[in-house]
């Protein structure tokens, strides 16, 4: 599936987009960075899933997941790395990464019908091994440590548009993002709503970038950008 549609769920795409020198507050408040939204968004894809088996959107498409996992593997991250999702919404990506062969896997979300839902799916895939916990990313208070790798697909987009508070819970994300990763552990994340450069700016403390992954292009009033930004990089200490 091509990626080439920003998810409705998440994009509110700031202005500008193709420009280099953006500053990082140009996303606006919106519902999606509520919880509210979330939890009633995976309320309806539960019920949806229950009745009759439709997992639900996967956030910027199947290519999303597609291409991060093709650099774990060009990469070689090791089987047996322990990997967080976070913001796992419907878990469909942790589908993907145990079909993968990856065995030692956690998703989180802070909806509780997301987690309900994301346990459904995996338990229907026959993968009764993998976590998945209701918790708050932003205040999971040094429970996640130690992971090889940390993939956000969407959840830090949905946090940069919280209507009361949006800069404390970048602040908060950023923290709680080096607490979880061990030193040279690995960050992909995919935004619709950031530019490469906005994200070099955001994680410039405390991590190193390694590479960015290609995504859809778009040429526009003779510029060329892209709708989604996919970025690796390493947490260094």
């Amino acid at each position: 599936m091509d990626d080439t549609t920003d998810d409705p769920h998440v994009c509110e795409n700031i202005s500008d987009q193709e420009e280099d020198n953006c500053s990082d507050n140009d996303v606006g408040p919106s519902k999606l960075g509520t919880k509210q939204y979330w939890e009633d968004t995976y309320q309806k894809e539960l019920e949806t899933f229950k009745d009759i088996g439709d997992v639900g959107e996967i956030w910027f498409g199947e290519e999303s997941m597609t291409r991060v996992l093709r650099w774990m593997d060009k990469v070689k991250i090791p089987v047996k790395a322990s990997i967080l999702d976070i913001g796992t919404g419907n878990g469909a990506f942790l589908v993907e990464l145990a079909r993968h062969g990856y065995k030692n896997l956690m998703g989180i979300d802070y909806s509780p019908a997301s987690v309900e839902l994301a346990r459904n799916v995996l338990q229907a895939e026959g993968l009764t091994d993998v976590t998945v916990k209701e918790m708050d990313f932003l205040n999971c208070h040094g429970e996640l440590k130690d992971f090889d790798v940390c993939i956000d697909k969407g959840t830090f987009d949905a946090i940069s548009l919280n209507p009361d508070k949006a800069e404390e819970c970048k602040r908060l994300y950023i923290q709680a993002l080096k607490d979880a990763l061990k030193d040279q552990g690995i960050f992909a994340i995919t935004s619709c709503n950031w530019t490469k450069e906005q994200l070099l700016n955001r994680f410039s403390e405390g991590f190193q970038f390694v590479q960015e992954l290609p995504t859809p292009s778009f040429q526009f009033g003779g510029k060329t950008g892209n709708s989604v930004s996919a970025l690796i990089f390493k947490r260094v200490k």
